[in-house]
């Protein structure tokens, strides 16, 4: 069991420096626009404070967390040139080391906070009338 924690502390640790990486790479000068697009997604999902799916949904809760974010990230570093990669994971060593706190996207949490909004208005429109 010691060894499952430790196993998803790394893990998670591991998914909070690649959105590090991430950050700076859509920042980067040299970074492809999809590449870019698909980081500046990525992390701004990844730094907000709302999830999209909330975490008190059984099971679902936890799937952005566990395969849908994950798969952002390996998607993004694929589309990323090596060179800029390479220079992004520098930065975000130098960042880990520094002990700065993460920066929080509150812009996206609007976005999601726009889209349940927006979800729950459709779904009244749809059934106002039974």
């Amino acid at each position: 069991m010691k060894d499952i924690l430790q196993h998803l502390r790394r893990w998670a640790k591991n998914l909070k420096r690649q959105t590090m990486v991430l950050w700076f790479c859509y920042q980067h000068p040299q970074t492809p626009w999809l590449p870019k697009w698909v980081s500046v997604f990525v992390v701004a999902y990844a730094l907000s404070p709302i999830d999209l799916i909330p975490d008190f949904i059984p099971v679902l809760g936890y799937l952005d967390d566990v395969i849908i974010l994950p798969l952002g990230i390996l998607l993004a570093i694929r589309l990323m040139p090596p060179h800029v990669l390479e220079e992004c994971q520098q930065k975000a060593s130098v960042w880990e080391q520094s002990h700065v706190k993460r920066p929080v996207n509150k812009l996206a949490a609007v976005l999601i906070v726009l889209v349940w909004a927006a979800a729950l208005a459709g779904i009244w429109f749809a059934y106002r009338h039974y």
